[in-house]
C-alpha cells in the first residue's frame, strides 16, 4: 500500500471537486479523505495500491466540469492510519 499527500489547487473549492475526488476514490478503491484549505486548494490523503491511484490521479488532473486544475502537488508519505473508506473532512 502507498500513501499520497495531495495538494490541488486551481478553481477546485465551491465546484464539488471534494465529492468528485471522493467519488474517483470509490470507483478506484482508494482509501483516504479530502478537505478544502485556506488559500483555496484542496488537500488529500490518498491510500492504495499504485494500480489504484494511477488512474486516481489521472482523473484528479482532469477534475470535474466546475473545477480548473493548475497544479498538482503529490508527495508520498508513511502510512500513519489505516482508513476504511474516504471521506471529505470539515
Amino acid at each position: 500500500m502507498i500513501q499520497l499527500h495531495i495538494i490541488v489547487s486551481g478553481k477546485v473549492q465551491s465546484v464539488g471537486f471534494r465529492y468528485f475526488s471522493q467519488m474517483k476514490a470509490v470507483q478506484y478503491g482508494v482509501t483516504g479523505w479530502a478537505k478544502n484549505l485556506t488559500d483555496g486548494s484542496v488537500e488529500i490523503v490518498a491510500l492504495g495500491s499504485k494500480d489504484q491511484l494511477d488512474p486516481f490521479i489521472e482523473d484528479l488532473r482532469i477534475g470535474n466540469p466546475f473545477s480548473k486544475i493548475n497544479n498538482i502537488e503529490i508527495t508520498e508519505s508513511e502510512i500513519t492510519e489505516n482508513h476504511h473508506s474516504f471521506t471529505i473532512k470539515y
